[in-house]
């Protein structure tokens, strides 16, 4: 058995859905999804930014709920399914409504986070079907640096049919 500072490695299989898809996990318990999800399965999409669940970056849905994949143990995804940015797009490769909204309204700025908050967006209208600004606002919680909050707000009102509301607040 491999040795890895002094602790042996557990490694043990998991089976869940990632993107529709039926996979098998080798990975020790306490593996952070992020990793297995970029490093295993190379979709590479989903971002590393704090690595303490604050920012999300590295949003994915997990059974439908926005989750933080960095700070998830893949042990606890077990029998559960998981949608990364890669799974959003259909089987034709048409582009989900919350992405044809963010390219629309030029949203990315520098982009890095853009991948978690497409995730948090598309979980926050699955839930609401058409969102406040409140609702908006307690929701997406994940961190811009670059700060283009306006324009995901007008993203996710456009993609919901909101699109008269998005312009007028539109900064």
């Amino acid at each position: 058995m491999k040795r890895d500072i002094g602790r042996e490695l557990h490694h043990m299989a998991i089976e869940t859905s990632i993107n529709g898809k039926t996979v098998a996990l080798s990975a020790e318990p306490d593996t952070p999804l992020l990793w297995v999800i970029r490093e295993e399965l190379g979709l590479t999409g989903t971002k590393f930014g704090c690595g303490v669940a604050a920012c999300g970056a590295c949003t994915v849905h997990v059974d439908g709920e926005p989750t933080r994949s960095c700070s998830v143990p893949v042990s606890d995804v077990a029998g559960k399914s998981i949608t990364t940015i890669e799974g959003l797009k259909s089987a034709d490769g048409t582009l989900h409504a919350v992405q044809k909204a963010w390219i629309a309204a030029q949203v990315p700025q520098c982009g890095y986070c853009q991948s978690g908050q497409i995730m948090a967006a598309v979980a926050l209208i699955e839930k609401t079907g058409r969102p406040s600004d409140a609702q908006i606002d307690a929701a997406m919680t994940n961190l811009c640096r670059c700060g283009t909050y306006p324009r995901i707000r007008k993203a996710i009102r456009a993609a919901t049919g909101q699109a008269a509301q998005a312009v007028e607040g539109a900064v």
